[in-house]
Parts: structure tokens; C-alpha cells; sequence
């Protein structure tokens, strides 16, 4: 373009794209083209915003500027397209907003659900304020926004706040610019917006339901009530049901860990406000900026020591005052069932500060923290429809807490953390999907990645972008499979993607490989082996297109050697990999039984001598010869003798005994040896608690080996860390009198150890200095850290998952990058 001059006037039309539909950008355009007197209109059109102006070419240009500097705080602003207007704007028109426009496009983006604002906050409190007290208060800054969406663009009518016709007090803020209620789509009222209900769990049932006992302020009365008495409330939030009582009570949080069959895994607490999260959590800055941010996550926290006897009967303090020196202790069975050891498993907790305004209201009412988890059974989906909801938490909740506003998708509570000074997300779901992640290489075809089966997502990729949806849950439960099915057909209708191709795991069995079978022919399936799309997910978040070091710690993934992966180092890209380096291998005796009971996964190492070689053949089930037998007597005497020779048969015959080369499965075995878990209740817990138990400070590795073994079908060599001399160790230790806190410190400095020299040595040999961490196994917090750290100082380059979790909740997003990669760079033979 022509400079103009100046007090010449221009006319230009903008496309605006990015996050810019939901946040509250149309009318923040009208005040800035107010404010700087130009003429013209603005519309939601094709998933972006579109401007025409004109004005003098002063106020045009920094109309341009401050489009971008100046948008709302919950946009995001990636593209600003300036040309020509396209027609005659009159001098003195005005600035109009104009109806939102239905078109197709291949950019259509919508924010997550945005935590209750301040001004918003101010009137829920002010006693002569409108919606004084209102649950469902909200502005173009705040309040739902993915969870009530049917269809785009994001306009009432297409969301579930059609069933709610605006009076004419919130009519007049709907249509005002200058209103922060402007075009806010779920703005509402007492008077003509959702209400909330109060039934107990006997009231009725899902076929002919009791009118609820009562609703509005009385509804709300009643449930404080029962959190009061030690009951158990079923509330309904933004993307479903939660289960809530008392975090202060330990009869009312036994009663839940009991009713909802979660007997050891540690509960999510909701806490009032920053100061309430300081009196019970140590935080660092980059943690207390997690806490208070939009999305409102649940952030893993150092507990605060104090003495027991402290606050457990003090009165709550009152809003907007300081707090007390001594705030209500949450009830040891929050973090822990396990009373005798909860002072070493209490060391965390996971805090999070409401995010509705019903939330703010509970917490106001009851002066104390409140567990807020999700409303299921354990490894069920989250109950969102209220008939369903009804039946299936009826055999848990005492009653339940509703509200007459559809829920439309599914979304979870997000758990985040800090590692290294950076975010680290654990589960993904409400308040950051269905942001879109970029891909480093775009996909040329829409692409579907299934992800795995634990911790499920899916994703779903066109162009530069991938659409990770929220956090399923194991797909191993036919409920929750439905709800995938579910939620894809909604992403797909709300994003307008049909895939063309899916990107599945290699492990035949999983529902999610199954379903790729199921619905795409062999020429449009791109199978990504389990490890490779961990570390894959990391590198391309961190935009990585070359060759980097790939590790690749967790569970169980299917290698391309018929044998499970799970202690890998690959050297990879985007599109390829090769396996350099692994951990020792052994057998699962009971495969899955393997997983849910670690001894019998240290009865793996120790009852085999071949499981470290190259063949894997069965052996004689006896002591390994690698052990003295009188170290691995303890072990075995506190075991049931009968269960031991079932194991030694199974290891004997190689019978459902796969072999695995898994750095979770030797954390449990190791979990196991020291005495800490020798049955899990929920996954990773053994190597969970074995991080949770390791004493602080610095420590010595235990011993360990690294050798080469020849044994790749294209006779390549392997570095292999053996880990005998390891678990040899940890038995002479204990017979030694050594603590278990000791022991399990020094077994984690030797997996850092050995993962340093491996990749120190594949540096040497291939000159690669960027390294991608990846896998469950990195959600050990002092692990990642010491790492990040240690590779650091040792000159690599060196990326974690922070945007999607190390864990399998990740698998679909690195899935897509290495779909999209192969893609792009052979796209007919992608699928061979």
C-alpha cells in the first residue's frame, strides 16, 4: 500500500484470525473504532472477525496497531490481514457490529471455558447488585463457553442458553457495545436465566423423578447443609458432575473414597481463594500464577507442614478478611488412605480455586475447603446428562446439587504442575482444550489420531493445527468408549473435519486401534509406534523438525518387536525413528496382573536369568544366578507362597509372561523390593509413592551397567542398561538395615545417572544434541527436574511436555505430528 498522507482518509477492510470468537472481540473493535472516530462495520464471519473502516489514514493506522496490542486478555490474535475496503464507507456513518455469518472455513477456533472475572466476582457479592448471589453470572470475560457450544459461530441460538429467552434487563445488555454483556452468549439473570435444583438420592428415579425438594437460594441452602453434616453432594458444574464434601471431615472423605471404589488415589481440593491455597500449600510464584489463572486448573502443590491439633476447629474466616493463622486442616484421607505412612504421602495435594460462581458461593457458605471430584465411579466417563447422573451416582452421593442448563461436551477438571519453573500439564481438559496446538509440519489431509487407551484423548488435525480434545479416561470401560464416540462427533461437527486419515497405535488390541479399523480402510490408517509418538509429542511442541534424541520412559507400549517398549532411546524425526538404547528386559508374569500387583513384576526380575538377554527364551524359574538367595529371602517370605509358584510356573512355561523392557514396570519391581507397594489401587501408584518416600538431598547411584548387545534385525547394536546390579542393591541395602527413604532416593539417582550416560554416549556417536523427554515416567517431578537440569549443564538442548501431558494423555497429539509428517513428506505411501 501507498503511504498516505496524513489527515487522508482510508478505507480498509481486516481479517482478524486467531481465538477471536467467544472472548468479547466484536465489541471491543466497536469501542477502539469508536474511540479513534471511524466509520464501518465488524462480523463473525468464517470462524474470524472481519473489519471494515475508514477514517483519517492517523486513526486507520493505529486502528491496525491496537487491533493486535490492545485485544481482549482471552483472545488470541495469530493473523492480521490488511487490504482495501471493498466499498464506499460515508463519512459519518457510524461504527456498527453486524449479525454473526455461517460460512464454511477451515478456521474455526473457540475459546475453553474461562473462570469467573473480577467485576463479575464483585456483583455475585454485592448485596445491591441485580444478580446479587446469581449461580450463572457472567460477561463476555467470563463463564462457559466449550461446554455450551452446539455449533458455530458462537452465537446464542447455537448453544444451550436457547432454552433461556433474555428479559428485557439482560435484552438491553446483550445488545449494548459498550457493555461488557455484549453478544456475552450465556448472560442470563435471575429472572430469566438457569436456576438450581436440590433433590436427595432417594427422591425419585431417572424414569419418574420426584419433583426436586427445592431450588434457587433454597437448593443451595440445602446442599451446605448436608457438606455440613458430613454428606455427599453430586453437583452439577460446567462440563459435568462432581462428587463434593467436607476436605476438613475424615468420615465424610472415607465415606466417599468408599462409595466412589477409590481407596488410595488422592483427591482434588477446592479451596476459597489464594490465601486459603498458602495455608494449606507451599507455592512458588510460577504455581500460585497456575492457580489464579483463566483456566482455573488443579496444580500439584507441596502440602504445608503444621502441627495436627492446628485449626481443625476454628471458626472460617469471613469474606475479605485476613486469614486465620490456623485454617481448617484437610483430613489426612484426602491425599491418602493409608494413616501409618501419611506423613510421607501426604507430602502433596491438589489445589484449585473456584471457577463458577456456584463454586464461589459453596465455599463462601461452608468457610472450608471442600473435596470437588469427579462425578463417577472410578475409570468411568463423567456423568453430564442429569438422568444419568441420577442413576449412576445415586449409590454414592447422599443428594444432588443441579442446574436446568444443558451440558454439551465433556469436560474434566485439568491437573497441572510446575517442573523446572515451567507448566507441565497432567491431564488436560476444561479451561485450555480445545485450544488447537501448532504442527510443526502441516497435515495436507485431516487427520484423526485415535491416541492410546489409558488416559485417553483423541485428536483431531488440519493444516498447521491439532485440536487435542479433553481428557477421556481409559477406554478399557465401554462407557467411556461411547463417550469418545461421543465427543468426536461433536469436534468434528463443531470444527468441521471429517478425517480423511487416522494415526493409531501399534497394539492390536486397544479399543482405539480397533475403532481405526474399524472405520477407515488399510490405505488411510497410519499406524505411529507407542514410544515414538511420546517423544514426538514433546518435539513438536517444541516446534522440532530435524533429528533429535528421543526419550521415551513409562509403562507398557507395543514395540515393532513383539515385545512390550517402555525404557526406550530413540534417535528420531517427526516421521521416523530408530531404537538406540533400552532398559533390561523381563517377564510380566500374569501380564496385566503384572501391573496391578509390582511384586509379582520384581518376581519377573528376580525368577528369570534369561530375561536380560538377547532371546528372550524361557528359563528355569528358580533364583536368577545373578542373586544370592538368601538377599531375595525377606521378599519372598512376606509373600503367599502359593501366588510365588503360580509365578514361577508362568515364568517356567513362558506362559502370559510377555516380555517388557519398561522403566515403570522396573520402578514398580523396585517399589516392590523396598517394601512400599506391593499392590497398586490405581495406576503408577507403587512408583508414585516410591518418588513420594525418597529422602531429599543428595544421594549416591547405585550400581548399574551399560552394555551393547547385537540383536536388531538389521544387525544394529542396542545400548543396554542392565539393571541387575541395581535390584542386587536394593536387596543388599535392606539386608543391610538400609531405609527404604534412602534406598528409593538412590534408585531415582541411578535412573537419572543412566539416562545421562545414554545420552551422552549417543551424542558421541551420532552428534545429535537436542533431546525430547517424554513417557509416563516423567510425571515424577524430582526425575523430569534433576534431568532438565543435568542435560542442561551438559550442553543439550533439552524439551519436556508442557501443552499436553508426558503421559499417554499425550499420545494422540504426537500421533497427529508424526501422521502429518509422513504426510507431507510421501502422502501416498503414508500408510505403508
Amino acid at each position: 500500500m501507498t503511504l498516505a498522507r496524513p489527515g487522508q482518509r482510508l478505507a480498509r477492510a481486516l481479517e482478524i484470525r486467531g481465538v477471536v470468537q467467544g472472548v468479547g472481540f466484536r465489541p471491543f473493535v466497536w469501542r477502539l473504532a469508536t474511540e479513534l472516530g471511524l466509520d464501518g462495520t465488524v462480523i463473525n464471519r468464517a470462524g474470524q472477525v472481519e473489519v471494515e473502516i475508514a477514517g483519517t489514514s492517523e486513526a486507520v493506522e493505529a486502528f491496525e496497531r491496537r487491533v493486535r496490542a490492545d485485544a481482549p486478555p482471552r483472545s488470541r490474535v495469530e493473523a492480521v490481514v490488511v487490504r482495501p475496503a471493498g466499498r464506499d464507507i460515508a463519512a459519518g456513518s457510524g461504527f456498527a457490529i453486524e449479525e454473526s455469518e455461517a460460512v464454511a472455513s477451515t478456521e474455526r477456533l473457540f475459546p475453553p471455558d474461562i473462570a469467573t472475572c473480577d467485576d463479575c466476582l464483585r456483583e455475585l457479592f454485592d448485596p445491591n447488585d441485580r444478580r446479587y448471589r446469581y449461580p450463572f453470572t457472567n460477561c463476555t470475560n467470563c463463564g462457559p463457553r466449550a461446554t455450551i457450544i452446539d455449533e458455530l459461530p458462537y452465537d446464542r441460538a447455537r448453544t444451550s442458553m436457547r432454552d433461556f429467552p433474555l428479559c428485557a434487563a439482560c435484552e438491553a445488555e446483550y445488545r449494548d457495545p459498550a457493555n461488557r454483556r455484549f453478544h456475552a452468549e450465556p448472560v442470563a439473570c435471575p429472572d430469566c436465566g438457569p436456576r438450581l435444583s436440590y433433590r436427595c438420592s432417594d427422591s425419585g428415579s431417572p424414569d419418574s423423578p420426584d419433583a426436586p425438594a427445592a431450588h434457587g437460594e433454597a437448593a443451595l441452602a440445602a446442599a451446605l447443609a448436608d457438606l455440613r453434616a458430613g454428606r455427599i453432594v453430586a453437583i452439577k458444574g460446567l462440563g459435568g458432575y462432581h462428587l463434593a464434601c467436607d476436605a476438613t471431615d475424615p468420615a465424610a472423605v472415607a465415606r466417599l473414597r468408599d462409595r466412589k471404589q477409590r481407596w488410595a488415589k488422592p483427591f482434588a481440593v477446592m479451596v476459597r481463594d489464594v490465601e486459603a491455597a498458602r495455608a494449606q500449600a507451599v507455592m512458588s510464584a510460577a504455581e500460585e500464577a497456575l492457580l489464579v489463572s483463566p483456566a482455573r486448573p488443579i496444580v500439584l502443590l507441596e502440602r504445608r507442614n503444621r502441627e495436627p491439633d492446628e485449626g481443625r476447629d476454628a471458626a472460617p474466616p469471613r469474606r475479605h478478611t485476613p486469614p486465620h493463622a490456623a485454617a481448617p486442616l484437610l483430613a489426612d484421607g484426602v491425599v491418602t488412605a493409608e494413616p501409618g505412612r501419611a506423613a510421607a504421602l501426604n507430602r502433596r495435594v491438589g489445589l484449585f480455586l473456584p471457577y463458577a460462581p456456584l463454586h464461589h458461593l459453596l465455599l463462601e457458605g461452608l468457610g472450608r475447603p471442600i473435596v470437588l471430584t469427579s462425578g463417577n465411579l472410578s475409570d468411568e466417563p463423567l456423568a453430564t446428562d442429569d438422568a444419568d447422573a441420577l442413576e449412576r451416582l445415586a449409590g454414592i452421593a447422599d443428594s444432588f446439587l443441579a442446574h436446568d442448563r444443558e451440558i454439551l461436551a465433556r469436560y474434566d477438571d485439568s491437573v497441572t504442575r510446575v517442573v523446572d519453573g515451567h507448566e507441565s500439564l497432567i491431564r488436560r481438559a476444561r479451561g485450555y482444550a480445545p485450544e488447537p496446538l501448532a504442527l510443526p509440519i502441516a497435515t495436507p489431509q485431516t487427520v484423526l489420531a485415535v491416541g492410546a487407551e489409558l488416559k485417553h484423548t483423541f485428536t483431531l488435525a488440519r493444516g498447521g493445527r491439532a485440536h487435542v480434545a479433553p481428557h477421556t479416561g481409559d477406554l478399557e470401560d465401554l462407557l467411556t468408549h461411547r463417550a469418545f464416540e461421543t465427543n468426536l462427533a461433536h469436534l468434528k461437527r463443531l470444527l468441521d473435519i471429517e478425517p480423511e486419515y487416522v494415526a493409531h497405535d501399534l497394539h492390536p488390541g486397544y479399543l482405539s486401534t480397533q475403532y481405526a479399523i474399524r472405520h477407515f480402510p488399510e490405505s488411510r490408517r497410519i499406524g505411529v509406534q507407542h514410544h515414538h509418538a511420546h517423544v514426538a509429542s514433546a518435539a513438536a511442541e517444541a516446534g522440532l523438525t530435524g533429528q533429535f534424541i528421543g526419550v521415551a520412559f513409562d509403562g507398557l507400549g507395543m514395540g515393532d518387536d513383539g515385545t512390550f517398549w517402555g525404557g526406550e532411546v530413540l534417535v528420531a524425526t517427526l516421521a521416523t525413528y530408530r531404537r538406540v538404547a533400552r532398559f533390561g528386559r523381563a517377564r510380566m508374569p500374569g501380564g496385566a496382573l503384572a501391573v496391578k500387583k509390582p511384586y509379582r513384576m520384581a518376581l519377573g526380575y528376580l525368577l528369570s536369568a534369561e530375561a536380560f538377554g538377547p532371546s528372550g527364551a524361557a528359563g528355569e524359574a528358580a533364583i536368577a544366578d545373578w542373586i544370592d538367595p538368601e538377599l531375595s529371602r525377606a521378599f519372598l517370605d512376606r509373600l503367599d507362597p502359593r501366588e510365588v509358584e503360580v509365578v514361577r510356573v508362568q515364568l517356567a512355561r513362558a506362559l502370559n509372561a510377555p516380555i517388557a523392557s519398561s522403566a515403570g514396570r522396573l520402578f514398580d519391581a523396585a517399589a516392590s523390593l523396598l517394601g512400599i507397594r506391593d499392590v497398586a489401587e490405581y495406576e503408577a501408584q507403587a512408583a508414585i509413592e516410591l518418588e513420594l518416600l525418597a529422602e531429599e538431598g543428595s544421594v549416591r547411584p547405585l550400581p548399574y551397567e551399560i552394555v551393547r548387545q547385537a540383536e536388531q534385525s538389521d544387525g544394529t547394536s542396542l545400548l543396554v542398561y542392565d539393571p541387575r546390579p541395581t535390584l542386587r542393591a536394593l536387596l543388599e541395602g535392606r539386608a543391610a538395615g538400609d531405609p527404604a527413604e534412602h534406598l528409593a532416593a538412590r534408585f531415582q539417582e541411578t535412573i537419572a545417572a543412566v539416562t545421562r550416560q545414554l545420552c551422552g554416549d549417543i551424542r558421541a556417536a551420532s552428534g545429535i544434541d537436542t533431546v525430547a523427554l517424554s513417557g509416563g515416567v516423567f510425571q515424577n517431578q524430582w526425575l523430569a527436574t534433576t534431568l532438565v537440569r543435568r542435560l542442561g549443564a551438559d550442553g543439550f538442548e533439552v524439551h519436556t511436555n508442557e501443552r499436553v501431558p508426558a503421559n499417554d494423555g499425550g499420545i494422540s497429539y504426537g500421533q497427529a505430528a508424526v501422521a502429518a509428517a509422513r504426510l507431507a513428506s510421501a502422502p501416498r505411501a503414508a500408510a505403508s
